[in-house]
């Protein structure tokens, strides 16, 4: 009798170790910031994908509000923000070297500040710091002819390269990227 309880008892522990993180992964796209990607590729095939969480502005005031100006920002919401390119590349006139990353950045009215980390795999407000940093890039801020719901991050392509965009609320932050 206690063998085969003992057996029930391993059989549901292993279903719930299975089921569990196939679970969250379903549970993510019911988020109320859901998990979204940008990806960029370049003319020779090597690619810039962003993968981030788009909150909604639900009647609520984001930059200067729930987004404070002048203070580091995750850049979406949930896990943090990623950044992975396969180019080595410049970055508003900044080398970024091949690789992964996460990106912060700072919201101030009319100007951003572009945070690229050399540290991953940390939440979205685990910013572990100015000394983690790859780099620290101005970004072009400017106003949207009407608001955007969800957080947007986008790419648009300019020459050979791309600009990289940041829009919610009716402000865009944006940083043009070429390869080096």
């Amino acid at each position: 009798m206690r063998i085969g309880l003992a057996w029930i008892c391993c059989l549901v522990l292993g279903w719930m170790a299975v089921a569990a993180p196939a679970r969250a992964q379903q549970d993510k796209s019911k988020r109320p910031s859901p998990p979204a990607q940008a990806t960029f590729t370049f003319p020779d095939g090597k690619t810039i994908t962003i993968d981030y969480s788009s909150p909604r502005m639900r009647g609520r005031k984001i930059y200067g509000g729930l987004v404070p100006y002048g203070q580091v920002w995750r850049t979406g919401a949930n896990e943090a923000t990623t950044f992975v390119t396969t180019a080595d590349l410049n970055v508003g006139g900044t080398a970024v070297p091949a690789g992964s990353y996460t990106i912060f950045s700072i919201p101030e009215h009319g100007k951003w500040t572009l945070i690229i980390s050399k540290t991953t795999g940390e939440w979205g407000t685990n910013y572990s710091g100015a000394a983690n940093d790859l780099a620290r890039i101005p970004m072009k801020s400017s106003s949207l002819s009407s608001p955007v719901e969800a957080f947007l991050i986008a790419f648009e392509k300019s020459g050979s390269g791309c600009v990289l965009h940041f829009d919610w609320e009716k402000t865009r932050a944006s940083v043009d990227i070429s390869e080096k």
